[in-house]
């Protein structure tokens, strides 16, 4: 022990409650100077504490002998660059320009394509007189004389006229030329030469070898 421990532990205890006060405080500050003599004990050892001890295993690394020959200049996951030059493309863009020059010809216009003519109207068919069938022509108005009239006209035209011009009693829709089978060429040329605007095919009670013409009141010659 050290000698203030000593010292303490030989001093005379006092008597009475005082002295037993005494000396509980002088245990007490006994323990506080072990405590603190232990501390001040371990705390001044050198270099005895396992907190500085090395790790096991653990070995410092030895500085190399040899000074290193300079750094590296070549990465270990860097390619090199190629020396040798790369070869040329396989297909390299042609820049000769195509054999066959462009057509500098213009194309001609398309012609307008000619607008169909109309088909000129056929001529009327002109009977000789010699070919042409006898007529009988009426009267269908209350016009006197106009069945005479228009017989004169046929005449003049190159017609003959059978029989007497007479009245047609019944009705008629507008002033026709009658034919019967076989005489529609006859009959047209008949009613141009009469100014007649219709012709159509002859009735029942009609003589059925001549033109038969029926005069309404929208004739007009």
């Amino acid at each position: 022990m050290s000698r203030r421990l000593r010292a303490c532990l030989a001093a005379p205890r006092p008597r009475g409650e005082q002295g037993q006060v005494l000396s509980s405080l002088v245990a007490v500050a006994a323990v506080v100077a072990i405590v603190a003599g232990l501390l001040v004990l371990f705390g001044t050892r050198g270099h005895d504490s396992k907190a500085d001890e090395k790790p096991a295993g653990a070995s410092t690394p030895k500085a190399s002998e040899k000074p290193s020959a300079g750094p590296t200049t070549v990465g270990a996951s860097v390619p090199r660059p190629s020396t040798k030059p790369t070869s040329a493309p396989t297909s390299a863009p042609s820049t000769v320009p195509s054999s066959e020059p462009p057509s500098t010809v213009p194309t001609q216009p398309t012609q307008p394509t000619e607008t169909t003519q109309p088909p000129k109207p056929t001529q009327p068919v002109t009977i000789p007189a010699e070919e042409r069938p006898a007529i009988e022509v009426y009267n269908n108005t209350s016009q006197k004389g106009l069945a005479d009239s228009v017989a004169n006209r046929a005449r003049q035209a190159g017609w003959t006229v059978a029989g007497s011009p007479d009245n047609w009693h019944g009705k008629i829709a507008e002033s026709t030329v009658y034919y019967p089978p076989g005489m529609l060429d006859a009959a047209n040329q008949l009613a141009r030469d009469l100014g007649v605007g219709r012709t159509k095919g002859a009735l029942d009670n009609m003589k059925k070898d001549r033109l038969t013409v029926i005069l309404t009141s929208d004739y007009s010659g």
